[in-house]
């Protein structure tokens, strides 16, 4: 479930442009209404005389709450007369509320740089007069005659000055130093001369880095402006003159960011002030473009100081935005010393903390932001409390006695407690591999960033050595008695018949080798047999056939299996994979009891066989729970199943896999305690499993006996579990059976968590359970899920209960 830490873009505010005169056109049929992306502005001046920007450009704009795919889209321009439209491609997405630069043909004049383009043309356009089209498709406009507004795949049209081709009326004429823009509030009326008023030129990316035609980089006085960076940052959260431009910042390069779509350098100021509340260091953002200066360099900066939020409820860095000017004065300056981590035991307060004092001698996330952007280094070993990734990320944790597991991670064991001492570095000259225990000699040294997912972070221009210990994957112990009944789940993260086929072999092996065969296994998601490619294929045949032949090939049963097809696009996940949860089963120990019926429409119910019977059965075999009900929009719905085992014992096996947590805010956000938006939707889930699940135990006088299990994506204290088990009366959460410091099956910041859950009915006595520790922990993974494993134990429906059937016998060897 890791996601690449990307700069996510912020929307800049709309700047009025002045009023210039209008001209009138021709009426024509206005048919072009978007309701969500538009043209915000047009610009055909570029370079020319008199001009500061040197290209023209077009200016896009989203007015929803969501992102807006524009791959395969195009904008095209026409001169006045609009007989020929020359279309210029666009990819990518633009923000929620956010813009979208194209970059035209440049002149022969100006000073200032665009922005980074999100898309680049060639096309000269008309400073004066001239018609811009946004298109649905890379098709030429060809034949509309004035008429281009109404023509197919036609979103939005602009006519600007003196021609027939418009929405209603022209835009107004414009000149080397105006540019059309739409009205603050980005209504489209469909009447180009009242939503465009001419103003000065200003631009806008989907990074939120804005360049105004007025803009007065520093230029090339090499003297020191009167703001330090300890003026901009300040003695809170938020700068003091956040949305001024500053001059001629002085201070020394620590570190350069070269990669990426937040590219940009660090620099701190070697005379620190006398108050421990302001940073001495800052970062200076330049998009796409590599900034021209390396690691010693005094330099002076130029920009407009800016708060860039990297997700929803994320806490802000104070940066130096566009225009960004650099000058560099000397090279090889000794760097400032950095500052040791010294993290308090208190976390964080509560409440808004941007609206509080900083108090870093007491809390983690104040020490923080009174040391964002400068030089801090690690003084003692650390080890590692989640395995390194694939963008050089490393957990450690500072504090080494703050809730260690016995195999050296850090448990996450409330909301009250999300242990301090961890911390994130990036290697940003790369990372060795390591696994969760491994040690990190003191050493690493780096800015101190606040970036996207991961919240605060060591940016390392300097790591430690890393020393790996061996961290041994567990595996299942023999069982001890022929006729128990093994249980498991396991998330295979988005496996699909299109996976390499190395994937498919090293989880079959896992599940030969590590888990020992279980009798039953559930699946958390697998795929469509095309995988993400979005084309209304739902059938997982092919991923679920290639995966048991793999299991064969390792060695182990012809497993069987049993799922249902979801409805196309319905059950979340990727786009395009449909996942779902899939049974497989041994039929050398275990029969599926097949009820025909069940599909993905068709809730499953109880059935008594007689009236006066506590014989029960399901409906439909296998089924669903509700899956008409709002609590599984856009998540997959539960998988039931009844089976026979042992001497034809009944049990009914309810596999899961509840909505995600996307959309929570992170554990570092702006008010605490962070917001849990997803939770709400998780709690509905386990109500309605809790609800069969309590339907199955009434008509059965409590006989059931039942097996819910599967990727609940929360944790054994969250009200998600409380609803489920009904506090414990329901269902039994079998997690709560291991030591405190081996409940956890996910590793996520460095947090080791429980994620995936098996929970019994009261009616199954005896049985053994354990987590088996294959993948959470290893930078080395065949899935980001630990699966787990349980045993219902023979012999064991006695009063006593004999020795063996008691809980707390380990599964694992």
């Amino acid at each position: 479930m890791a996601s690449p830490k990307t700069r996510r873009p912020i929307m800049a505010a709309c700047v009025p442009f002045v009023v210039a005169a209008t001209m009138t056109a021709v009426p024509g049929t206005a048919e072009a209404l978007s309701s969500d992306v538009v043209i915000s502005a047009v610009y055909g001046g570029g370079g020319n005389a008199g001009a500061t920007i040197k290209n023209d450009f077009i200016e896009l704009a989203n007015r929803t709450d969501a992102p807006i795919d524009v791959s395969g889209w195009s904008v095209q321009y026409a001169s006045a007369a609009g007989a020929v439209f020359q279309m210029t491609n666009l990819t990518g997405t633009i923000p929620a509320h956010g813009r979208y630069l194209v970059r035209q043909a440049a002149g022969a004049g100006g000073t200032l740089e665009l922005p980074t383009p999100d898309a680049s043309g060639s096309v000269p356009m008309s400073a004066t007069s001239g018609v811009v089209a946004l298109v649905t498709a890379q098709i030429p406009l060809v034949g509309c005659g004035i008429s281009c507004a109404t023509a197919p795949n036609v979103k939005d049209l602009v006519g600007y000055g003196a021609t027939a081709n418009v929405e209603t009326l022209a835009a107004p004429g414009l000149t080397n130093t105006t540019a059309a823009a739409r009205s603050g509030s980005l209504a489209d009326t469909d009447n180009n001369s009242v939503d465009f008023t001419s103003g000065i030129p200003k631009a806008t990316n989907t990074a939120g880095t804005s360049v105004t035609a007025d803009d007065t980089p520093g230029g090339g006085d090499p003297t020191p402006g009167s703001t330090r960076i300890h003026d901009i940052q300040g003695t809170g959260r938020i700068s003091p003159i956040v949305g001024q431009s500053v001059t001629n910042v002085p201070g020394i390069v620590t570190a350069v960011r070269t990669t990426g779509n937040s590219r940009g350098y660090w620099f701190q100021d070697p005379s620190a002030d006398a108050d421990p509340l302001t940073s001495e260091g800052l970062f200076v953002f330049t998009g796409s473009t590599t900034p021209a200066v390396a690691v010693g360099d005094s330099v002076l900066a130029t920009g407009r100081v800016t708060e860039f939020r990297p997700t929803a409820g994320a806490q802000a860095l104070t940066e130096l935005g566009g225009p960004v000017n650099t000058i560099k004065l000397t090279s090889g300056n000794a760097l400032p010393a950095a500052v040791p981590v010294a993290l308090p035991d208190a976390y964080t307060k509560q409440g808004s903390l941007e609206a509080q004092p900083l108090e870093p001698g007491s809390y983690t996330l104040d020490w923080y932001e009174v040391h964002e952007g400068m030089r801090v280094t690690l003084t003692e070993d650390t080890r590692l409390v989640s395995p390194v990734n694939e963008f050089n990320e490393l957990w450690v944790q500072t504090k080494p006695n703050q809730n260690p597991t016995p195999r050296g991670g850090t448990i996450y064991k409330s909301y009250d407690d999300p242990n301090s001492g961890r911390l994130l570095l990036t290697g940003l000259n790369g990372a060795p591999e390591g696994n969760v225990g491994d040690t990190l000699r003191a050493g690493s040294t780096g800015p101190l960033d606040y970036q996207s997912f991961g919240g605060y972070v060591i940016e390392a221009t300097d790591l430690g050595e890393l020393n790996n210990k061996v961290l041994k994957r567990q595996q299942v112990a023999p069982p001890k008695k022929a006729g128990d009944l093994s249980i498991a789940t396991y998330n295979v993260e988005n496996l699909a018949a299109t996976s390499p086929q190395s994937k498919f072999d090293r989880l079959a092996q896992a599940v030969v080798t590590n888990l020992r065969s279980p009798d039953i296994l559930t699946l958390e998601e697998i795929q469509d047999n095309n995988g993400t490619t979005n084309d209304g294929v739902v059938a997982a045949d092919e991923t679920v056939t290639k995966f048991i032949a793999a299991i064969q090939a390792a060695g182990g049963p012809a497993y069987q299996w049993r799922s249902i097809n979801p409805n196309d696009g319905s059950d979340g996940g990727a786009p395009g994979g449909n996942i779902r949860a899939v049974f497989l089963f041994n039929p050398a120990r275990t029969t599926f009891v097949d009820r025909p019926g069940g599909d993905a429409n068709t809730g499953v119910t109880v059935v008594r066989q007689r009236p006066t019977s506590n014989q029960i059965s399901l409906s439909v075999s296998p089924g669903r729970i509700n899956p008409s009900s709002d609590a599984w929009n856009a998540s997959r719905k539960p998988l039931v199943g009844e089976f026979l085992f042992d001497g034809n014992k009944q049990l009914f096996v309810i596999a899961n896999h509840f909505n995600s947590k996307g959309g929570d805010y992170p554990l570092t956000a702006a008010v605490q305690p962070p917001v849990r938006g997803s939770e709400v939707q998780r709690v509905k889930q386990a109500t309605e499993v809790n609800t069969f699940v309590k339907d199955l135990a009434t008509q059965s006088a409590g006989r059931a006996r039942v097996v819910v299990l599967g990727d609940l994506n929360d944790y054994q204290f969250s009200p998600t579990l409380q609803t489920l088990t009904g506090n414990g009366t329901v269902l039994n959460a079998l997690v709560n059976s291991l030591p405190e410091d081996q409940r956890y099956s996910y590793n996520f910041d460095g947090n080791s968590q429980v994620l995936d859950h098996i929970l019994l009915s009261p009616s199954i006595k005896g049985y053994s359970y354990g987590i088996v520790h294959i993948n959470s922990e290893f930078a080395d993974q065949d899935s980001d899920h630990d699966p787990q494993i349980v045993r219902i134990l023979t012999g064991c429906d006695v009063d006593p209960l004999p020795a063996r059937c008691l809980p707390g016998s380990p599964v694992t060897e």
